[in-house]
């Protein structure tokens, strides 16, 4: 069991590789990254030039949440952090990303991260 866990980390670290290779944040542009995890889901903007984060948010955060959600693993809760990070991002006067979903597929979660991000007005 665990050797087919490695392998699937593998799998995930090899294509996480391969969509970064075409990305980098500038002060600009920065880079919209997607983590996700089994409980919660996070999104940061990068500033790849100075090697820093900009902004971010999870579903950690207080009152990201939406009202009478139990936990952070579902698309509502992924909307509210892309509209939260939306929010944070027109606070630092950014309103275009390259958006970085860390190898995984564009569906889901992160599908649904990036539309309410679009919706706050971000452009990627």
């Amino acid at each position: 069991m665990a050797d087919k866990n490695t392998k699937k980390a593998k799998r995930l670290e090899r294509r996480k590789y391969s969509t970064r290779k075409g990305l980098f944040g500038s002060p600009e542009r920065p880079r919209l990254s997607v983590f996700r995890s089994s409980k919660h889901i996070y999104a940061q903007l990068i500033d790849d030039f100075a090697g820093r984060t900009i902004a971010s948010v999870g579903t950690v955060n207080e009152g990201v949440l939406p009202d009478g959600a139990k936990h952070g693993a579902n698309v509502a809760a992924a909307k509210a952090v892309g509209k939260a990070i939306a929010q944070r991002a027109k606070a630092a006067g950014i309103t275009q990303v390259a958006f970085d979903r860390s190898g995984r597929k564009y569906h889901g979660r992160v599908k649904a991260l990036a539309d309410a991000a679009r919706e706050g007005g971000l452009k990627f």
